[in-house]
This record gives structure tokens, C-alpha cells and sequence, in this order.
């Protein structure tokens, strides 16, 4: 484990809440390990920005091929995931001039590098899919109906 993320997981145990807001928050502090890693990690942790990448994994599109391929996206969530990403530095945004302009999306090394973690996470969802679903399946039946 790293230094920081085993720094940060102890650092959780021991600091209340409004504790570790006045850290994060301090102008003397600036920003610590443990809330950039906390903003990188909600960005690629959501559900839109792991389609993306693992789409863009097998070769790169334009945005309508994004939008076509990933099920459910409204077009500004789509904007908004593609956009951060590239401000991460995950995705390369091209702009082919034409008429209409082209543009077309492909992973950064820094995002081929993330690829494989996420892939990873998703074959484990896929190979436990049905486990999770029994598990859920058990915890509703006990509980009682509201």
C-alpha cells in the first residue's frame, strides 16, 4: 500500500468529521494526499467515466459513437464526463477541422494506464454478478417490509 492512501486510511479512523473538513479546508494545509486522491477516485470511480474508458480502451471515437455505444447517457452528462476526463488528462479530445468539425476521443497513457485497474473491476462484477444478486436477494427477504 502507499504511504499516503495507508496514511489517509488511518488518518480516517482517527479524525471526526468536522475535523478533517477544517483540514481539508485549511488555507495552511493547501490540499492533502488524502482529498486529492478522494477527488481523482470519485472521478473514476462514476459509472459513465468507467464506460468511457473502457470504450475508448478498444480504439478511439467520436462523441456520438460514445453516446450511441454507452446506454442511458443523456448528451451533457456525456459532455461533462468527456470533459473531465480530458482535464485529468485521461482523454485526448482531436478536432479534425471539416465541415462539420470532427471530433474524436482516445485514451492519454495516463488513461491506458487506469484502463487496466477498471477493466479488472468490471470483469469482478461480471464474475460475481449473480453472487451479489443471491446475496441481495437473502438481505431483502429478511428485512421487513416498510
Amino acid at each position: 500500500m502507499h504511504k499516503n492512501a495507508q496514511f489517509c486510511f488511518q488518518r480516517h479512523m482517527d479524525v471526526t468529521k468536522p475535523q478533517a473538513l477544517a483540514i481539508a479546508t485549511s488555507p495552511r494545509t493547501g490540499s492533502p494526499p488524502c482529498l486529492k486522491a478522494s477527488q481523482v477516485i470519485s472521478r473514476i470511480g462514476d459509472k459513465w467515466s468507467v464506460l468511457v474508458i473502457m470504450l475508448l480502451l478498444e480504439r478511439g471515437h467520436r462523441f456520438n459513437e460514445l453516446k450511441r455505444a454507452i446506454d442511458g447517457v443523456s448528451q451533457r452528462m456525456l459532455t461533462l464526463t468527456v470533459r473531465n476526463l480530458e482535464r485529468d488528462g485521461l482523454v485526448l479530445r482531436i478536432v479534425t477541422p471539416s465541415i462539420p468539425p470532427r471530433v474524436d476521443y482516445q485514451l492519454t497513457a495516463l488513461g491506458r494506464s487506469l484502463a487496466e485497474p477498471v477493466k479488472a473491476l468490471g470483469d469482478w462484477a461480471f464474475a460475481h454478478i449473480d453472487a451479489i444478486g443471491e446475496a441481495q436477494s437473502a438481505f431483502d427477504a429478511t428485512k421487513d417490509p416498510m
